[in-house]
């Protein structure tokens, strides 16, 4: 294991959640959007987390001893086809159908917001683990130096 094995993990980590931050920015921006650039409805996005894979046959046998981590990595980003999309009652909008109803993206802004908050803590934890590791490194020096 490196010296900076620490800090990788935690860059990975740092990576994946503000990614993961940037598509909670996009469906809380997009919560109203009736028509996209293709003509249909705004999707929620979503991503999904996945342990970076080993390079090689060793690195795996190491980390089967528990002394190695890799990190994180996006395997997928998806449109949310699951939730349904949420109908409106507005006959004078130009999206409504021939009924007077406008479907609305599958976002609620209160589910959004919790992620948000969920993804950022995650962050900050991998903030942390880094400076930790970091002051770590910083006082190993030190003590190479006053010997």
């Amino acid at each position: 294991m490196s010296v900076f094995s620490a800090m990788d993990i935690s860059a990975t980590g740092m990576t994946a959640q503000r990614t993961r931050l940037d598509l909670i920015s996009e469906n809380i921006a997009n919560v109203n959007t009736t028509r996209t650039a293709d003509g249909d409805v705004y999707k929620r996005k979503a991503v999904v987390f996945e342990e970076k894979n080993y390079v090689s046959f060793d690195d795996a046998l190491i980390n089967a001893t528990g002394t190695l981590g890799k990190g994180v990595k996006i395997t997928k980003i998806y449109e949310d086809n699951e939730t349904e999309c949420r109908m409106v009652y507005d006959p004078s909008n130009p999206d409504a159908d021939e009924k007077g109803y406008v479907t609305y993206p599958n976002v609620n802004t209160v589910t959004e917001m919790t992620n948000m908050i969920d993804a950022s803590r995650s962050y900050e934890a991998n903030v942390t683990a880094f400076n930790a590791s970091k002051n770590m490194q910083l006082k190993a020096l030190d003590i190479g130096k006053s010997s």
